[in-house]
C-alpha cells in the first residue's frame, strides 16, 4: 500500500513537472512569435542620402559585372525576375522580381529608395529585409551602387512576385529573440560611404573587393556559423590569421582563382555553400587583388 501511495506521489510530481515544461515551452514559443512579429513592424530609421541615377555605357557596363559577380544572379535570377534558393520544405527563400514587370518590387523605388535596399537592407517603408546581403554591399561606393541600380533598371520587365520568406517556428522564434537576424540588423547605419580606390591589383582594391565577404565570413573574415543561413549550412571558413585559417591552401592568386572558378578546393574537395554562380564571373583583377589583401593581414601566412 505504501509502494503504491509513494508511486503515486511520484506519477503526479512527474505530471506536474512534464506540464510545467509544456506551459514553459508554450510560452516561450507564444513570446518568440510575439518579439518576431514585433520586429518584423519596426521602423528602421536610417540618415540614406540619394545617388542620382546614370545610364551612360560606361555605369551600365559596371553594373552587368557587379550584378553578375556580386551575388544578385543568385537570388534574383540573370534576368531579374526573381528565384528560389533555399528550398527544402519547412524553409523556403525566394528573392523578388526586381523588374519594372508585373509583380516587380521595385517599380515604385525612387533614387533613395535604392540606396535603403542595396546598402541598408530596409524598405522603402522603413522595415527591415528578412534576407538581403547589404552588409557586404554597405560599403559600395556610390559610383558602384549607381552602376549596379542603372544595370537593374535596364533589365527588360518581367513576370514574377515579391520576396518570399517562409520560416520554420523554430526560426521564427529564434527570430524573434535576436539569435536571428534580419538584413538590417547586421548593418552598421551610421558609416559613410566608401571613398572610390583605382581599380588594380592593390591592397586598397583588395580590401575594397573583401567588402563582399563579410556577409558569410562575418565581420573580420573570422568565419563561424553563417547570420540568418539555413541550419544545415556547415560554418563559413575563417579567412581571417588565426587557428583554423584556410588561406593557408592558397599560396597564390592562382589557388584562389581556380577555387572561385571551379568551385574546389586545392584537394578537389567541393566547396558547398558558397554561390560560385557568381563568384565565378569575378575578374582577374578582382581577385588577385582579394588574394593579395587576404595574404597581407595582420598575422597571415
Amino acid at each position: 500500500m505504501t509502494t503504491n501511495n509513494h508511486r503515486t506521489r511520484w506519477l503526479r510530481v512527474l505530471g506536474i513537472g512534464l506540464g510545467s515544461l509544456v506551459l514553459l515551452a508554450a510560452a516561450i514559443l507564444a513570446t518568440g512569435i510575439f518579439l518576431a512579429e514585433r520586429k518584423q513592424q519596426r521602423r528602421v530609421d536610417v540618415a540614406a542620402q540619394a545617388v542620382p541615377y546614370k545610364s551612360d555605357a560606361a555605369a551600365l557596363e559596371r553594373g552587368r559585372y557587379l550584378y553578375a559577380s556580386r551575388g544578385c544572379v543568385d537570388c534574383h535570377g540573370a534576368n531579374g525576375a526573381g528565384r528560389t534558393f533555399v528550398d527544402d520544405g519547412a524553409l523556403t527563400i525566394a528573392g523578388p522580381n526586381i523588374t519594372t514587370g508585373p509583380g516587380g518590387a521595385v517599380a515604385a523605388y525612387q533614387p533613395v529608395d535604392w540606396v535603403r535596399a542595396i546598402r541598408h537592407g530596409v524598405t522603402p517603408q522603413g522595415r527591415a529585409l528578412m534576407v538581403m546581403p547589404s552588409e557586404d554591399y554597405n560599403r559600395f561606393t556610390d559610383d558602384d551602387l549607381a552602376a549596379l541600380v542603372a544595370h537593374i533598371r535596364s533589365l527588360p520587365p518581367q513576370t514574377g512576385q515579391g520576396a518570399v520568406v517562409k520560416l520554420p517556428l523554430p526560426v521564427r522564434v529564434l527570430y524573434g529573440f535576436g539569435v536571428v537576424p534580419d538584413a538590417a540588423s547586421r548593418i552598421d547605419h551610421t558609416l559613410p560611404p566608401q571613398q572610390p580606390v583605382p581599380e588594380g591589383v592593390t591592397l586598397a582594391h583588395g580590401e575594397y573587393v573583401a567588402n563582399m565577404c563579410i556577409g558569410c565570413h562575418r565581420e573580420g573574415l573570422v568565419g563561424g556559423k553563417i547570420p540568418g543561413g539555413p541550419p544545415d549550412w556547415p560554418p563559413a571558413s575563417r579567412l581571417a590569421p588565426g587557428e583554423g585559417s584556410v588561406m593557408g591552401r592558397y599560396a597564390d592568386a592562382d589557388a584562389l582563382i581556380t577555387l572561385f572558378r571551379s568551385g574546389k578546393r586545392p584537394d578537389g574537395s567541393a566547396v558547398q555553400v558558397m554561390p560560385f554562380e557568381s563568384l565565378r564571373e569575378m575578374s582577374e583583377t578582382d581577385l588577385r587583388a582579394l588574394h593579395l589583401y587576404l595574404k597581407a593581414l595582420p598575422g597571415q601566412g
